[in-house]
C-alpha cells in the first residue's frame, strides 16, 4: 500500500501557510552588540529580550542525550503543547478522527475536543494490551492520527513492540507514541526509529525523569519534515527564557538523574511488594513506570481516608477497566514509608 505523502496528511491550509516572522527569526547571530529590531526595553537585561524561539542550545544539548538530530526536535510548553500541535497541523476540525488506546492519558480526547476532531477509543484487552489490527479496523479515509502511550497512563505498562511496529508498518497517516515514562522502563525508545519512520512523531518530557515538571518542556521527535511543519504553526517565542535557562542546567545533570531514575526503580519493586500484602489490595498491575495502579477493595474510602492522613494518591475509578484502582506514585523513600504506614493502619 502506498503511503501517502506529508503534504496529503497536513492540512491544506497549513501546508499553505506563511509563518509569522519573528525578529529573532530574521536574525539569531550573536556578534550584534546594539538591538533595536524587535521593539524591546534596553532596560532590565537579560529579560528584556526575546528568547531564541527556535531553542537552539537547548536543542543542542538534548539531541546528544537523545541520539537525535537537534532539527528532528521540537520543544514545547509541556507535551500537551505538542498533542495540540498535531490536531491542529494534521486534522480537519469536522472532517477528520483519530484513533486511541482505552484507557490511555487523558489529553488526547480532551485536545480532540477542542479541536472538533472525531475521537476513535480502541479498548485494550485484559492485559492492558494493544491489537493492531482492532486498531485498525476502528481507521477510515478520514483517520489522521493514532495514539499510542507506552509505557501507557494510568496502566503504567509497555505496550507490545510488535504491535506497535505493525501499526507502522500498516498505518497510512500519523503515529504518536507517547514515551513520557520510556525513562524508567529500561527498553529501547522509539525515537530511535524516527529515521526508518516518515509519519511517526515520539513525546518525551522533562516532567518525569527529569524532576522538572514545574518547568514545562516536553518535546516531539520526528523527521525534520514534521518539525518543519510544527515551527511554522507554533507560538513565535512559545518556550519562555527561565525554561530554557533551566533547561540547560538540568541537561548537565545527566548522571545525578540516572541516579534518580535507578533510586525509583528500587523503591518502585519495593512498593508492589508491599502492596501484595496489603489485606486491602486486591492487585497489583505489572508496570514500567514511575508508578503503579491496584485494585483495592474500596478504592473512594481509601482515598478518602489517606487524604485525612495528607497523603494524596489518584483515584482512577471511573476510566475504562479501572474500577475501585488506585493510581500511585513512586516518591522517595520516606514518603513511600508514610503511605504504607497509614494503609497497614487503614
Amino acid at each position: 500500500m502506498r503511503k501517502k505523502t506529508l503534504q496529503e496528511l497536513v492540512r491544506p491550509n497549513i501546508w499553505a501557510l506563511s509563518p509569522y516572522s519573528s525578529a529573532r527569526n530574521e536574525y539569531s547571530g550573536t556578534e550584534a552588540n546594539v538591538f533595536l529590531d524587535a521593539n524591546e526595553s534596553p532596560y532590565n537585561q537579560p529579560l528584556n529580550r526575546y528568547p531564541d524561539p527556535l531553542q537552539r542550545q537547548v536543542k543542542s544539548m538534548l539531541a546528544k542525550i537523545k541520539g537525535v538530530e537537534p532539527e528532528q526536535i521540537f520543544l514545547g510548553n509541556g507535551s500537551d503543547e505538542a498533542i495540540d500541535l498535531i490536531y491542529r497541523c494534521f486534522t480537519r476540525p469536522g472532517i477528520d478522527n483519530v484513533v486511541a488506546i482505552e484507557p490511555t492519558y487523558g489529553m488526547y480526547k480532551v485536545c480532540a475536543d477542542i479541536n472538533e476532531v472525531e475521537y476513535r477509543p480502541v479498548k485494550l484487552d485484559d492485559h492492558f494490551q494493544m491489537s493492531a489490527d482492532q486498531m485498525m479496523a476502528a481507521c477510515d479515509n478520514y483517520t489522521k492520527v493514532i495514539w499510542i502511550c507506552s509505557p501507557n497512563n494510568p496502566t503504567g505498562n509497555l505496550i507490545d513492540r510488535d504491535e506497535i511496529e505493525k501499526l507502522l508498518e500498516d498505518f497510512n497517516g500519523i503515529v504518536v507514541i507517547d514515551e513520557a515514562y520510556s525513562d524508567f522502563s529500561g527498553k529501547p525508545a522509539f525515537r530511535q526509529e524516527i529515521n526508518r519512520n516518515d509519519h511517526l512523531i515520539v513525546l518525551n518530557t522533562m516532567s518525569k525523569a527529569w524532576g522538572g515538571a514545574a518547568i514545562r518542556m516536553g518535546m516531539a521527535f520526528a523527521q525534520k519534515e514534521i518539525i518543519d511543519i510544527f515551527n511554522k504553526v507554533k507560538y513565535p517565542y512559545n518556550v519562555n527564557l527561565l525554561t530554557q535557562e533551566k533547561a540547560i542546567e538540568m541537561l548537565q545533570m545527566r548522571f545525578e538523574v540516572d541516579k534518580w531514575v535507578k533510586s525509583i526503580l528500587i523503591e518502585r519493586s519495593r512498593m508492589i511488594s508491599s502492596f501484595k500484602l496489603l489485606p486491602i489490595c486486591k492487585e497489583v498491575f505489572p508496570t514500567d513506570a514511575n508508578f503503579f495502579l491496584a485494585r483495592m477493595t474500596d478504592a473512594q474510602k481509601i482515598y478518602d481516608y489517606l487524604i485525612e492522613h495528607g497523603i494524596i494518591v489518584r483515584n482512577r475509578s471511573r476510566v475504562t477497566f479501572c474500577e475501585n484502582c488506585l493510581r500511585v506514585t513512586i516518591g522517595n523513600k520516606s514518603e513511600n514509608s508514610q503511605l504504607l504506614a497509614a494503609l497497614r493502619q487503614y
